[in-house]
């Protein structure tokens, strides 16, 4: 792989998931605040986008295999989605919010599955050079939580604005005129069936694959519980806003350093399967830890277990299904865990999160933190007993 290439596939990456960390960390932390939505109305906002990642995938999948470069569409839905995100951030009612952020999300949410379209469609070696592209798209949301922070030391962001997605739509922008530079990826000559993904539904007869299936939507319904609290959360416990946003990349880092030398590690130590129960058992150990509340360094230290979480049981998940789908289905049951989890299951969770918001919301607007958090706690720990009890990938057939 030539430097130009690698540049040029690694930048990508990196405003790729910039823009998207640029907002989804903190946006809650503004709108249940400055904006005093509720709990509800604040899962509807980020629930858009998990609707997207259900619908969308398939309109733009469909467009980039059959009529578009990949990279032509990738630059149009960016620089519309800069647009919106801009327009967005100076909304102050939430059905405005709401209908920009949904239009938004519909073309952002195709963005993620083509980016590693056009990444392994320009390289001879995917296992030994995707994993050193694709983690600049972690670093790239390092990045913009750093970047917002400095801005707001600067105690010069617009008053009454949302700074979260005015930076995540001037990256938004900047990628769409990046796209222009990316590596031409025309059409296919011959693309694939349309409906081919309803052939990894076969694979819910293997009962390993139906418990890993649904354990993982369970666990995924619980990670908003780190998505649309964690922000509001930190600065009721005394963080500071402007640094709520470098304070919650650690667990960005964690994931680095998980996916670079934890995980290989502990595959080969433990196997798939235990691998998967530390995955889902590092999510009630941070919710506990939440729960306490004190010491506020531990609390922050605990972000770390949300990467690690998502490194050993949401990347070596993907690693799992890679291994067991049957090589003419493979793709579509990536495709199906998907919808499962990144779409379904973030839905449901969002809206699951913001009704335990406001029933745990006191008239004086304060939350009651530790019971808010118990619940995922409890719900995480069955999800790994469950993993424990039913989950042997020894015994699928092959």
């Amino acid at each position: 792989m030539s430097s130009i290439l690698y540049g040029q596939l690694s930048l990508m990456m990196f405003l790729e998931y910039a823009i998207w960390g640029a907002w989804a960390p903190v946006l809650a932390a503004y709108l249940l605040g400055n904006m005093k939505f509720s709990g509800k109305q604040t899962g509807w906002i980020y629930a858009t986008l998990w609707l997207a990642c259900i619908i969308s995938p398939f309109i733009g999948g469909q467009i980039a295999d059959r009529w578009v470069a990949a990279e032509y569409f990738l630059a149009a839905v960016h620089l519309v989605g800069g647009v919106l995100l801009l327009w967005a951030a100076w909304q102050r009612a939430f059905w405005g919010l709401f209908v920009l952020m949904g239009v938004y999300s519909l073309l952002y949410a195709p963005t993620m599955a083509l980016t590693n379209s056009v990444m392994f469609g320009h390289l001879t070696d995917p296992d030994a050079q995707a994993g050193m592209i694709r983690v600049w798209g972690t670093i790239g949301w390092i990045a913009a939580g750093w970047g917002l922070t400095v801005w707001r030391r600067t105690g010069k962001q617009p008053v009454n604005v949302s700074d979260s997605l005015l930076l995540a739509g001037v990256l938004s922008l900047a990628m769409g005129v990046f796209c222009f530079a990316l590596p031409h990826t025309p059409p296919p000559e011959h693309p694939g069936n349309p409906l081919a993904f309803l052939g990894a539904l076969s694979m819910l007869k293997d009962p390993m694959f139906l418990v890993f299936l649904v354990i993982s939507f369970v666990v995924t319904t619980e990670l908003q519980f780190y998505y649309v609290p964690t922000a509001p959360f930190l600065e009721d416990l005394g963080v500071k806003n402007k640094n709520i946003p470098a304070v919650m990349t650690i667990a960005q880092i964690a994931e680095i350093v998980g996916m670079a030398v934890l995980l290989p590690l502990c595959m080969k130590t433990f196997g798939i399967r235990w691998v998967l129960v530390l995955g889902v058992v590092a999510w009630p150990l941070r919710y506990v830890i939440f729960a306490l509340m004190r010491p506020v360094w531990l609390v922050i230290a605990s972000l770390g277990f949300h990467g690690i979480g998502y490194t050993f049981f949401f990347f070596a998940g993907q690693m799992f299904v890679d291994k067991v789908a049957p090589p003419d289905v493979r793709a579509s049951a990536q495709g199906l865990i998907f919808i499962v989890t990144l779409g379904l299951g973030n839905f449901i969770g969002t809206q699951f999160t913001g009704v335990i918001l406001d029933y745990f919301k006191t008239e004086d607007g304060k939350f009651k933190w530790r019971p808010i958090f118990l619940i995922p706690c409890a719900l995480t720990i069955a999800c790994a007993l469950a993993f424990i009890a039913f989950f042997d990938p020894g015994v699928s057939p092959k």
